[in-house]
This record gives C-alpha cells, structure tokens and sequence, in this order.
C-alpha cells in the first residue's frame, strides 16, 4: 500500500482538512429529520479544532432547494466543484468525526462562509 493512501479512500493524517472546503460526508446512521445519507458538506469549524480535535463542524448540502430562511445558495461552479445548483442547510449543522468524510470535491468562497455564519448568528437569535 502506497504511503497516503488506505484502502476505504478516507482522508489520512496527511491530507489536512480545512475550513471553506466541501467534501463527501456519510452521515448514517441518523435520527428522526436529520440530513443523512452520503451527501456534501462544507467544513465550517474553525482551522485550530479542524487540525487537533479529528472532529469537525460542517453543514450539509442539499441540491433540493427549498429556499427555506437560512439556507445558503451555492451554485455550481470550478470552484466548489458541486454538480448541480445547491443550498447549505445552516439549520442542520452538526459535528462529525473525521472518518465520516470521504472525499474532497471542491470549497465555498469567503462570502458564503459569512453568509452561513450570518444565517447561523439569525438562528440561534430567533
């Protein structure tokens, strides 16, 4: 086996894992109304906890979008490399272990982050 490289295709301790960045998530087992499935996420937990804690803060993708207050718009792009228009469903965030991400696909930009932020800042107020 070739350094860096393990057979489930997780990501290894060589490829850090940063804020901004989408990747391939599975998210079972869940319960009741939580995103689940294998899906994208973007990674929006601070660099310092994404380096040392091998546990991340992220919040799922949607390409169904409902355009419920709150979500974010993420349409498809070479940046964030997602196939189809999407949303990021600020309301469904949670922390996932590092072996729950499979592959990277692509990042959001600054703004988006700040949107996301924002739409979270308007949850947990209102």
């Amino acid at each position: 086996m070739a350094s860096g490289i393990i057979s489930n295709n997780l990501p290894t301790s060589k490829n850090k894992m940063f804020q901004k960045e989408i990747y391939w998530a599975d998210l079972n087992p869940t319960r009741g109304k939580e995103q689940k499935g294998r899906r994208p996420v973007v990674i929006i937990s601070g660099n310092t906890m994404n380096k040392n804690l091998g546990v991340f803060i992220v919040c799922p993708i949607s390409s169904k979008i409902k355009n419920y207050a709150g979500c974010v718009k993420l349409p498809k792009n070479k940046i964030n490399k997602l196939a189809e228009d999407s949303e990021a469903i600020s309301f469904q965030i949670r922390t996932i272990a590092k072996e729950r991400m499979i592959k990277k696909i692509g990042e959001i930009t600054d703004e988006q982050l700040k949107e996301i932020f924002y739409s979270l800042n308007e949850i947990f107020y209102y």
